[in-house]
């Protein structure tokens, strides 16, 4: 990585208290992540005050005028064009500085007190599947949604700032003219896979104990190149990739003993998010330098992992003997193509996290509709479980059992905001893909070595050509740079109908 001119004394100072920023931040995603995997219930109040403090500090240090005067003397000077990691640093950091200006401090500190709040109710009301217990509190998350939209008035739908929270050049308008198209072909490849004999997936729900499922996930981890001595691995009611620095970066996945599925695609996906951070070069941690400026980056690693690698018949080649030496009694009569075939069964089913890759953005877009008739006041958040039923009926033919596996099943609208939530699962779809296939046209070498469970090569390409491009907020000019082309549907599309078709025996 080519380093920005440190021994610049505007920068030097500039690196300095972005660090400070950084550390302070760290302290707070320490935080959630305890709440998220070890708390007691009882910590949530005192809990949700330390990161409601440390969010208003970070916030003021980010803001504070001396900031501001750095980045206006760097910017009226010559950044080197042919260092785009450097020029797409300082223009984020510009971009970043002047919308959190708009953002007075006690907002900050309200809307995180009450987002860690939510979280631990959302917790309990998820466990009862009670969605009126946590009602009042998501009627507050969507007035803080509003008053932090109601913060750039110039935007044309109040989602846009949100999304753009998470991911730069992205509105409602951008993503429903992809979402509409992406829609109408994933039903096409749906309908045509529902009419075909359903695979057999009820080795996938036999007892699995927990110690033996996470004993191989933790094989698969390390094989991967996640390691350990800078991680560790628990579980939580959902999953998550908690990066504290390059030395100790986190995941949490999910364990079910009745379904396999849930511990393998959930710990696959994290690991592809955690790889990148413990990627990260040491010498750049704190300075808000090599962090993914977007959330669709680190969700274009996850489902690059979970989906071109975790769900490919190359990976299983190596780890089936592996898995079924383990659970001798579960799958022993079972051959490597059954066990794959049972991976690829598709079903609609209420739950996001384990859905199959062809309707799983079909929940996406049922939860971006969602949060925009929530935001446009269409919708009223006492009427959000009827009117989720009513989605997944209208795109599954099936409402979930209880709001637990419902309306409750994601924190995202709990610990976070109404609004740019969900986007980013789809794009790193699409993008996932994308990466993928430039990295197999230019080392063809990558699909055979993961058959013989060895994942270096693809690794080094991502560490070598990707891995660079995450301060580059601008996901159109990171895209094509690294793959040759703009952000399509096609590639995935494509992918879609070519393993599916073969497994299915169906023509798109």
């Amino acid at each position: 990585m080519p380093p920005l001119p440190t021994n610049d004394p505007q920068f030097l100072e500039l690196r300095r208290r972005l660090r400070e920023i950084q550390d302070v931040k760290a302290a707070i995603a320490l935080l959630q992540w305890d709440q998220a995997t070890h708390m007691p219930d009882g910590g949530t109040a005192a809990r949700a005050r330390q990161i409601a403090t440390l969010k208003q500090i970070a916030h003021q240090k980010f803001t504070d005028a001396a900031v501001g005067d750095l980045l206006e003397r760097l910017s009226a000077r010559e950044v080197p064009v042919d260092d785009p990691i450097a020029a797409g640093w300082l223009r984020r950091i510009r971009r970043e500085y002047g919308r959190w200006r708009r953002i007075p401090p006690p907002f900050v500190a309200r809307a995180a007190e009450h987002q860690a709040i939510a979280y631990g109710a959302w917790v309990a009301a998820r466990a009862e599947g009670d969605f009126r217990a946590v009602e009042p509190l998501l009627e507050g998350t969507l007035d803080l949604s509003r008053e932090f939209a109601g913060f750039f008035p110039e935007a044309d739908h109040l989602a846009d700032p949100l999304i753009q929270n998470s991911d730069r050049g992205l509105s409602v308008s951008r993503l429903r003219s992809l979402f509409e198209p992406l829609h109408r072909e994933l039903h096409a490849i749906l309908d045509a896979i529902l009419a075909a004999p359903p695979a057999n997936d009820t080795c996938l729900h036999q007892f699995y104990s927990e110690i033996d499922q996470i004993n191989f996930c933790n094989c698969i981890l390390s094989r991967m190149g996640y390691d350990f001595r800078r991680g560790r691995r628990d579980t939580a009611p959902h999953p998550l990739t908690a990066p504290f620095s390059p030395g100790d970066v986190r995941l949490a996945a999910l364990l079910s003993e009745h379904h396999l599925h849930r511990a393998l695609f959930s710990t696959i996906h994290e690991a592809g998010y955690a790889l990148y951070e413990q990627s990260r070069d040491p010498e750049l941690d704190g300075a808000d330098w090599g962090g993914g400026a977007s959330s669709i980056f680190g969700h274009t690693q996850s489902k690059l992992w979970e989906n071109r690698v975790g769900r490919s018949r190359a990976f299983w080649e190596w780890f089936y003997p592996q898995l079924q030496g383990m659970f001798i009694r579960q799958l022993g009569h079972l051959s490597a193509d059954q066990f794959y075939r049972a991976l690829h069964r598709v079903q609609p089913g209420p739950l996001r996290s384990e859905a199959d890759e062809i309707t799983h953005n079909l929940h996406v877009i049922i939860r971006f509709e969602l949060e925009s008739d929530l935001l446009e006041g269409k919708l009223a958040v006492a009427d959000l479980p009827e009117a989720w039923n009513e989605g997944y009926r209208r795109e599954f033919g099936r409402v979930p059992r209880s709001d637990r596996d419902g309306v409750l099943q994601d924190p995202h609208w709990y610990g976070g905001w109404v609004g740019g939530m969900f986007q980013g699962y789809a794009l790193g779809d699409l993008i996932g893909t994308q990466l993928y296939e430039a990295a197999v046209r230019e080392d063809p070498e990558i699909p055979v070595d993961i058959e013989r469970g060895n994942f270096t090569r693809l690794h080094d390409w991502l560490r070598r050509t990707v891995y660079p491009a995450a301060g580059e907020d601008r996901v159109q000019v990171w895209v094509e740079r690294v793959t040759g082309s703009p952000p399509s549907l096609e590639p995935f599309l494509e992918y879609l109908r070519n393993k599916y078709g073969y497994l299915y025996n169906c023509k798109f």
